[in-house]
């Protein structure tokens, strides 16, 4: 088992090298919650190779330092991709509380309060640590359980309040929370001879890194400056009507404009940019090139410029 233990460090280790190589524009709370995926599964590592209760505390103590911190780190990585804009105050609060639950876990091996007993049974040549939960440990429960209805909430409000770029996305989103959620029951309802909550956090984090690194290009509608001080009114005598009559003029008889295009098309008629586009329709500014390509191609028109020419 210690290999295993071995192996899932080493693909985490992985992860976080490509995630700091191939994501252009980093994210922290995701680099913390890679080197929090390391930690925890360099704590299970030792905590295999122990030899004394003393250092399988000491490495049980590294993995509850990585699993605490890895919960805050998910939870605003999600919140940031589904376009949740929180209060600079929220991540100092929930660091703060990480911070006494992880004190809390502390006291193990001094006091009672945490487990009330340990000992350690050596199972297919790995050590694993026997332990009686003491009165305290129904606040690490509630502190997990906490943690995992914020994330699936964020997830929920996003599709509800039209956030969250894509269905694929929010999808994928909740796949990895109930990941976790159902492995973390299993583990607590279930006696294993392996933690497979190192599968599990490797396996939310590669489809995490999968996730960013196909949304690192889209931007939300909160992302999109907004002048504060200098107001620009723009007078136009044609209606938007009309301008859409004169384009589609030079659409060819056998040829007509898609749902998308015809979006595309409204939003060059609003006078709006690539970014403010891709903001409205939640997709990449890429994506909004692509499809306006497509749209000038069909017109038979150079660009942007010759459409904005038919209202001279």
């Amino acid at each position: 088992m210690a290999i295993a233990y071995g192996i899932m460090l080493l693909v985490a280790i992985v992860l976080l090298v490509l995630y700091c190589t191939l994501i252009r524009k980093k994210e922290k709370w995701l680099l913390v919650l890679y080197s929090c995926v390391c930690v925890v599964n360099l704590g299970y590592l030792l905590l295999a190779l122990s030899k004394s209760v003393e250092f399988a505390l000491i490495a049980n103590k590294i993995v509850y330092f990585g699993q605490i911190f890895l919960l805050i780190s998910m939870y605003l990585t999600i919140a940031k991709l589904c376009g949740f804009n929180y209060t600079k105050a929220l991540p100092i609060v929930l660091l703060s509380i990480g911070v006494v639950v992880f004190a809390m876990i502390c006291t193990t091996g001094y006091l009672p309060w945490y487990y009330s007993s340990v000992s350690l049974e050596y199972v297919d040549g790995a050590t694993k640590l026997i332990k009686e939960y003491g009165p305290l440990h129904i606040v690490y429960l509630i502190y997990v359980l906490a943690y995992f209805v914020m994330m699936l909430a964020t997830i929920i409000w996003s599709i509800c309040a039209k956030k969250a770029p894509s269905s694929k996305h929010a999808g994928l989103l909740t796949a990895v929370v109930l990941c976790n959620i159902a492995m973390w029951i299993i583990e607590k309802f279930v006696e294993w001879n392996f933690e497979f909550l190192s599968v599990s956090y490797v396996l939310s984090e590669g489809m995490l890194f999968f996730l960013y690194w196909m949304m690192q290009d889209y931007v939300y509608k909160d992302d999109v400056p907004v002048p504060e001080k200098t107001r620009v009114v723009v007078l136009d005598s044609i209606p938007k009507a009309e301008k859409l009559e004169r384009v589609l003029q030079l659409l060819p008889s056998d040829k007509a404009l898609t749902p998308r295009q015809m979006e595309m098309l409204d939003g060059l008629l609003d006078g709006k940019s690539n970014k403010e586009i891709a903001s409205d329709l939640h997709i990449s500014e890429n994506t909004v090139k692509w499809h306006l390509g497509i749209l000038y191609t069909t017109l038979n028109v150079s660009g942007k410029d010759e459409i904005l020419m038919l209202f001279k």
